[in-house]
């Protein structure tokens, strides 16, 4: 048997193995910022610009129809000593956080623990309870929340007591309750939370002989921690701007007697009434200064009480 020999010259060449080159690190970079120019440009123009622009007037005098003249730190000086009004809505705005947020965060967490275990109209009810957290911000909201307690509305045909938004001590509360209506955002998220608690969890406590409230207390409290924890952080920020329910209750004016004259009621009237927006404009850095205050601490407190699983530690 013969065998015969291919020419070196036809035998097929062989096959690289070795991988396309890769694309030089700068053209992958340039791809990078084309997809984020939008983003980019948007951040530059709709916010970090405008933010410049507010911190210069913060030390400026201007009235939007004059050119803005340099005074410094004195509307700050102002602001800090001579205004008796940004003193009250420092205090309503206060007054109202502490109100609103606990309320609303109590009254999320208790319908996302009757929701839980709920095996019909689930999706329905999630729905329904949502629904004011896609309203309640509106103008129209407001003022319907305005006719049901004025004089003569719902709550005083109910409860005989008078219109709360024409009583200095009950009319913040009615304000307050707006928020406290709009709790759904929260509830989902709570909702969400609780059920990726093992089940495991509350077998072994009820094992051990606990009943609901302690499963509530040793489990779910500990296990919802984080989400609890972001919830407190978004609402608190949120409530510090309030503005919609303020405006709409007392008609801009932060009646009765300033009791609902929450901060950003009171920065739109010095901007936009009076046009002092130089002096506005101190105020909104003073706002974002206490929010990022206020966000930091509880960021630093929630090493003490929130409790990641992961980690294993409190």
């Amino acid at each position: 048997m013969t065998t015969t020999d291919i020419p070196a010259s036809t035998a097929r060449p062989p096959r690289s193995t070795s991988a396309p080159a890769r694309r030089p690190r700068r053209q992958r970079e340039g791809a990078a910022w084309v997809f984020l120019s939008p983003w980019v440009l948007g951040a530059i123009v709709l916010t970090l610009l405008p933010m410049a622009v507010s911190l210069y007037l913060s030390f400026t005098d201007y009235d939007l129809f004059n050119a803005p003249q340099w005074v410094g730190l004195r509307n700050y000086t102002q602001m800090f000593t001579e205004d008796p009004r940004y003193w009250r809505s420092v205090t309503t705005t206060l007054t109202y956080v502490v109100i609103a947020v606990p309320l609303q965060l109590a009254l999320a967490l208790g319908v996302a623990l009757a929701l839980k275990n709920m095996r019909r109209g689930k999706g329905f009810y999630r729905s329904a309870f949502y629904a004011p957290s896609l309203l309640g911000a509106s103008m129209s909201v407001a003022l319907v929340w305005r006719a049901v307690f004025n004089d003569g509305g719902t709550v005083d045909n109910l409860l005989g007591t008078g219109g709360w938004i024409n009583k200095p001590g009950w009319s913040l509360l009615a304000v307050a309750l707006l928020t406290v209506w709009q709790f759904g955002a929260p509830m989902v998220i709570f909702l969400a939370g609780l059920q990726q608690i093992p089940a495991e969890l509350y077998e072994a406590a009820a094992v051990d002989g606990a009943g609901k409230w302690r499963q509530f207390v040793s489990v779910t409290v500990p296990m919802l921690s984080p989400v609890l924890f972001f919830n407190l952080v978004l609402q608190t920020i949120q409530a510090f701007q309030v503005f919609t329910p303020a405006f709409a209750v007392s008609g801009g004016k932060g009646g009765p007697a300033d009791s609902t004259l929450v901060y950003t009621l009171y920065l739109y009237d010095r901007g936009f009434v009076a046009s002092h927006m130089g002096y506005a404009s101190a105020m909104a850095w003073v706002l974002l200064i206490v929010i990022g205050v206020v966000t930091a601490v509880l960021f630093r407190t929630s090493r003490t009480w929130v409790f990641y699983a992961s980690e294993g530690e409190r």
